[in-house]
């Protein structure tokens, strides 16, 4: 290592911190098992970039040609051009933290701007700039609930419709903070509040809620679940994404006093893995909030300024005292969210929000005309997606579908999930049609 400038440890210095900590040689500090240690050969013959083309899209071409009704926490909205265009721009490629207000006053801005539209379309005064995705945030806040609950308990209460990969992420993210999740019964895909009314006592620490839910329906009765909630000094989190926030019900009016959920619904196509979470709340918590936060304040010469504010919550300074672990964060994504949400504007937020109310009731309906297929089989409204009964086997049926070109979620044993977005709606007819064959 000796000579690069990122190590630059001499011979002598090496020597030194390896006799104090009882090592021969920085080898030693590491127990790398012999079959997976790298020996200075990767054992790869060298390809032309020609060949390496070739032979990637051999590779590619085996992929399904499918059209996707896939849902269930990734969404494809069509995404404008100019959000690509200019999000790719070096200055914002190339940027990392923006600890440099002084060098990226742009990149601040937009983000102070990603953080406005969140902070209008809940209703609630604090949002931070980026989180990974839906499911660490919503972990982030059962951590934070824990952190300034007012009631004595330990229990997180979650909906029993709760997506696995949520579930599993606030299990690791509580093991180590003494909480405990317990789930409550849902009524025809919405919140049983009488069950949850006897769930709720003076041990619950945060009570959990989604809408739209994980199998699509808006959920009714949201203040009912924040007023239990508040009557016990428990935290309400809602879970929504951006999306949604465009049309249903202010989460501020109904008492939710923390807002996590998916951001990435706008400005990025379906990714299946990296994301954007999204995460508001009240001003009493500011100093509990995890990730970073962009301020707004004055230069020197009195023009307005951006910079990352209240650093002191976070791990490179306060290390094991942090409010959260997070470190490298969506900067880039919720970029290029902000853009998304900026060029549909709010008559377009909401336009587009309402056609996945359409969208779905539309297309459930006629499904629901199938003979074999029971659609929707929750009587809520819906948002996007919802669930569907068939009376063939749900695998079978959808295996079918597959071979006639489209991809559904199999959700049980006679029950598919079909999501449906502007970017699909236009093959929903032919969907349909290949339902009447399949069921």
């Amino acid at each position: 290592m000796s000579g690069s400038p990122y190590a630059p440890h001499t011979p002598e210095e090496t020597e030194a911190m390896l006799d104090v900590v009882g090592a021969d040689s920085e080898d030693d500090l590491f127990d790398i098992p012999d079959e997976v240690a790298f020996d200075g050969d990767f054992g790869i013959s060298s390809k032309s970039e020609a060949s390496v083309r070739a032979s990637v899209e051999t590779t590619l071409s085996r992929n399904d040609d499918l059209v996707e009704f896939l849902g269930r926490g990734h969404y494809d909205h069509y995404v404008p051009a100019l959000v690509s265009d200019l999000s790719r721009r070096s200055e914002f490629l190339t940027s990392y933290t923006q600890y440099q207000p002084e060098v990226t006053q742009g990149f601040l801005q937009a983000l102070f701007e990603y953080q406005s539209f969140v902070v209008e379309l809940t209703g609630l005064p604090v949002a931070n700039c980026s989180m990974y995705d839906a499911a660490t945030a919503f972990a982030e806040a059962a951590r934070l609930a824990g952190r300034v609950r007012q009631a004595s308990g330990s229990t997180i209460l979650v909906p029993e419709h709760l997506h696995e990969g949520k579930a599993g992420v606030l299990d690791n993210y509580v093991e180590g903070a003494g909480l405990s999740v317990a789930g409550y019964p849902m009524d025809d895909g919405a919140v049983d509040v009488d069950a949850l009314s006897g769930l709720v006592d003076d041990d619950t620490v945060m009570v959990y809620a989604e809408s739209p839910t994980l199998h699509g329906v808006i959920e009714p009765s949201l203040r009912d679940v924040g007023a239990l909630a508040a009557d016990h000094d428990a935290l309400f989190c809602l879970g929504s994404d951006l999306l949604a926030l465009a049309l249903l019900e202010e989460p501020a009016a109904v008492g939710a006093d923390v807002v996590v959920g998916a951001a990435d619904v706008l400005g990025m196509p379906t990714s299946y893995g990296m994301g954007l979470g999204l995460f508001a709340t009240r001003e009493e918590f500011l100093r509990q909030v995890p990730g970073r936060l962009v301020g707004a304040s004055e230069d020197a010469s009195g023009r307005r300024a951006f910079t990352l504010t209240l650093q002191t919550r976070e791990q490179h300074i306060r290390k094991e005292r942090a409010t959260s672990n997070i470190c490298t964060n969506q900067a880039w994504v919720a970029l290029r969210t902000a853009m998304h949400v900026a060029s549909l504007g709010a008559d377009g937020m909401v336009d587009l929000a309402e056609q996945c109310v359409t969208n779905a009731r539309d297309l459930a309906a006629k499904l629901d005309e199938v003979v074999g297929v029971q659609a929707p089989v929750y009587d809520r409204h819906h948002f996007r997606e919802f669930v569907a009964r068939t009376d063939q086997p749900a695998k079978a049926v959808a295996s079918k579908l597959e071979a006639d070109g489209f991809a559904v979620h199999v959700v049980g044993d006679h029950r598919l999930q079909v999501c449906v977005t502007e970017t699909n709606a236009g093959h929903a007819d032919a969907l349909v049609a290949a339902f009447e064959e399949a069921a």
